[in-house]
């Protein structure tokens, strides 16, 4: 495999993308604001301090990572769907030298950079608001790019497996959305049911979020070895799912 090629389709992505971010930046970035707004000055004024935090801060660092995964979500479902089926983009990037593993890759690349600059941007926003109380905020990063990948893998895998466009409604509805709920995000998972933790323990979204919000407030204290362990464990298995799912996908 070439990366040097790779990075040509993420190049590609990033041209289109630049052209066209507007739409793209409404979709991806005043979303998670309004949850912030919403959530945080709205219910948070009826919310007691949860942990030592008031209920802006307890979630801020949460949107942060929900931002990455829907960024990167959107892009490798419906972007890489329109982009394969119908704009045909990969038949007139296989008529160059790249070759398909190479496509996939730059497609991944490509889903983890933008929910890099989405998870990035939320970030900036909550320290303007004077939510981040550590310095260790900037080792988020390195699991902003992480739960991109992930979710990218993820997403690219539901591309290749939907029969059409219209049945992504399934994957946002059925799998997304009870992630983004569960995630701890919103309200602290302990004393619910056993069934709620175990879902928890396998969702990645969950333990992201809880890396997020320690280095935001310096609490190491708030996370374990087990996170790490499973966002590893996800990085290791998801991402060769694509290269072989997507590309039965792309042959049939």
């Amino acid at each position: 495999m070439n990366i040097k090629r790779a990075l040509r389709v993420w190049q590609r992505n990033a041209t289109v993308y630049k052209k066209l971010y507007r739409s793209s930046l409404a979709l991806n970035f005043f979303e998670p604001m309004l949850y912030l707004i919403a959530f945080g000055y709205g219910l948070g004024g009826f919310v007691k301090d949860i942990k030592g935090m008031s209920y802006l801060e307890f979630i801020a660092p949460g949107i942060v990572m929900s931002s990455a995964m829907f960024a990167a979500s959107y892009e490798c479902t419906y972007g890489t769907y329109v982009r394969m089926v119908y704009q045909k983009t990969f038949d007139a990037i296989m008529a160059t030298p790249v070759r398909f593993n190479e496509l996939v890759l730059g497609e991944l690349l490509w889903g983890s950079t933008k929910s890099l600059i989405y998870g990035s941007i939320i970030l900036i926003v909550i320290s303007l608001f004077g939510l981040v109380k550590s310095n260790l905020v900037l080792f988020i990063l390195p699991f902003i790019l992480a739960c991109g990948l992930i979710f990218a893998s993820l997403s690219l895998i539901a591309t290749a497996i939907v029969p059409g466009i219209e049945s992504f409604n399934y994957f946002y509805t059925l799998f997304l959305t009870p992630l983004f709920l569960f995630s701890g995000l919103f309200f602290p998972l302990e004393g619910l049911s056993s069934i709620v933790l175990i879902v928890a323990e396998i969702n990645p979204l969950y333990h992201l979020v809880k890396i997020s919000r320690a280095f935001s407030y310096g609490d190491i204290s708030l996370i374990s070895l087990k996170d790490f362990s499973v966002i590893f464990l996800y990085l290791l298995i998801l991402p060769p799912l694509p290269f072989i799912l997507l590309r039965r996908k792309y042959l049939l």
